[in-house]
């Protein structure tokens, strides 16, 4: 394998995406990321990191590299190595296809772009000397369950701030959504389409629900606010139920996600799920639902005036760039950082609106310019007097 330059972020990019890392979970029989953090492990060993490679699931492991000096300030770059599927995709999906100073493939823009220019930023800083550490972590599973991240977590990795390097098209995006799933369940009574005096129709019961839920969108979640990510939201997202065109339908689900900003909990929307259908109860005693909280993925928030976005800050303006603050409406391994204790933001190259498309790519400024920064974060962050500022 040839050797890449250290602190070529490009150069890096274009190992990573050539290397077919769909997420198993997603894509039955795909390889998933042993192959690309063995790449990446190699590289950083080769640019002078401390490298662990770690199971966060059998044979999908989490690069763990550390560059700098252990026991002062620490700054945590994190993100992901899977990918989805690649059908439909437009281009080759594992060729480093450069046209019109832009990489195409899957995972160029989420977010092999982004580890690239987290890793290269390491070794640039390293290379100009530390008083700190950085530590890298490359995971697996984040477009599943996440469990990489998570694994970092319970394993007692803490850091005094983190940058997750999603595509953000270079703007500071210090929160994003969460969401929760839930199930709704109907049951009613089969019976011969002509009797009505018998039948008892589920679906019918779960267009009631959907009436109550669009009357709770707009009356309460609508004026739910946050200012970086506008308000909560629900939507529909499969219904199912009926056996025929002549038989009242004895069951339905009906499947809901709800995106929910920060301040909001599981419990928080259980409790509004499970009031729309005690107010249906009370108007229809034959209404029979049973309600179901399947997963939930929190939201994500820092402050503007935390440290670590004021240091993002700086360092953008040191390097000429325009500083822009967004909301991130999908959600990232930010969240279990915070979640965790450390501070954490997603700032990194590409657009979001490209990851998981048929046309995926990532401008190779952007993976430059986002270098650049996050070389001079490290380097003025691991510079600061005391970890407990960091926080």
């Amino acid at each position: 394998m040839t050797s890449i330059p250290t602190g070529d972020a490009v150069a890096l990019l274009r190992r990573l995406v050539s290397i077919d890392s769909r997420n198993p979970s997603l894509v039955p029989g795909a390889p998933g990321e042993h192959n690309v953090a063995s790449a990446l492990a190699e590289t950083l060993r080769a640019w002078g990191f401390t490298v662990q490679l770690v199971d966060a699931a059998p044979g999908r492991p989490n690069v763990i590299a550390r560059v700098g000096r252990s026991g002062g300030r620490s700054l945590l770059f994190n993100g992901h190595l899977d990918v989805v599927g690649v059908d439909g995709m437009l281009h080759p999906p594992f060729v480093a296809d450069e046209r019109d100073g832009r990489v195409y493939a899957r995972g160029s823009c989420d977010m092999k772009g982004g580890v690239a220019a987290m890793c290269a930023a390491a070794a640039r800083a390293a290379a100009a000397g530390l008083t700190g550490e950085i530590i890298v972590t490359a995971v697996v599973d984040e477009e599943y369950e996440s469990l990489g991240t998570r694994a970092v977590v319970a394993s007692g990795l803490r850091a005094d701030a983190a940058i997750v390097t999603e595509p953000t098209r270079l703007a500071i995006n210090p929160a994003h959504r969460g969401f929760v799933w839930a199930e709704f369940d109907f049951h009613g009574r089969a019976a011969h389409g002509s009797r009505y005096d018998v039948g008892v129709d589920a679906i019918r019961h779960a267009g009631l629900l959907l009436a109550a839920l669009d009357q709770l969108q707009r009356t309460v979640l609508d004026q739910r606010q946050h200012p970086l990510l506008g308000h909560a939201s629900l939507h529909a997202a499969t219904i199912a139920g009926g056996t025929g065109w002549s038989t009242y339908p004895e069951h339905c689900r009906l499947r809901v996600e709800r995106r929910t900003i920060p301040g909001e909990s599981t419990a928080t929307v259980m409790a509004e799920f499970e009031d729309a259908c005690a107010r249906l109860r009370a108007h229809d005693s034959t209404l029979d639902v049973a309600v179901r909280h399947v997963l939930t993925q929190g939201p994500s928030d820092v402050a503007l005036d935390a440290p670590v976005v004021q240091a993002l800050e700086a360092a953008m303006r040191a390097e000429g760039e325009p500083v822009h603050h967004e909301g991130m409406s999908a959600w990232t391994d930010a969240a279990l950082l915070n979640d965790a204790g450390i501070p954490a933001i997603c700032y990194g190259p590409g657009d979001i609106m490209l990851a998981h498309a048929t046309e995926e790519w990532v401008p190779l400024d952007e993976v430059e310019r986002c270098t650049r920064v996050l070389t001079r974060l490290a380097t003025t962050w691991l510079s600061a007097p005391t970890a407990a500022e960091g926080r």
